[in-house]
């Protein structure tokens, strides 16, 4: 039973790095093009882009949001090395310690998840150009850092099982 729930997880994990690998391999393509099209129009003054400020900023917000969400499901996040795991002999230590990190990287992100998810519900505001609501643009942040949440909580519990079972 336990080897196929965490079967499973696996096999969840795979599908929503790969949703959020081509999420953002569309966004960056977006990006490209438009980028790529607001160039050629400069030279070749055939459409105003009057929009292109407004589209940039809600594929690029989502591109960060959404690739460092990818990042987090994979551990491929930055570090500047895990040094401190070196010094500490006790295997149970080492897991204690980054069950430690684990909790202050998932403080951090909870509080980013209430603020962001406060923010887009509150909003008000209207894009210039197309008049849509500014929540499409915030909607990013509370999806990603929602998912940052689990992912947090489920590599705590991966550390506090290493800690009672270090084998």
């Amino acid at each position: 039973m336990k080897g196929s729930f965490i079967k499973a997880i696996d096999r969840f994990d795979r599908g929503l790095t790969l949703a959020l690998e081509w999420i953002c391999i569309i966004l960056f393509a977006a990006i490209t093009i438009i980028l790529t099209l607001n160039i050629f129009v400069r030279f070749v003054p055939i459409m105003s882009m009057h929009w292109f400020d407004e589209i940039i900023e809600l594929l690029y917000g989502a591109l960060i949001f959404y690739g460092a969400a990818a990042v987090w499901v994979v551990h491929g996040h930055f570090s500047v090395g895990d040094w401190i795991s070196k010094y500490l002999k006790s295997v149970s230590a080492r897991f204690a310690y980054r069950l430690l990190v684990e909790m202050m990287s998932l403080i951090f992100i909870a509080i980013f998840f209430k603020y962001s998810l406060d923010l887009t519900l509150s909003t008000e505001e209207r894009t210039t150009a197309f008049a849509m609501s500014r929540k499409w643009l915030y909607v990013c942040m509370p999806i990603t850092g929602g998912i940052m949440v689990l992912y947090s909580l489920k590599n705590m519990y991966v550390e506090l099982a290493r800690i009672v079972r270090p084998e």
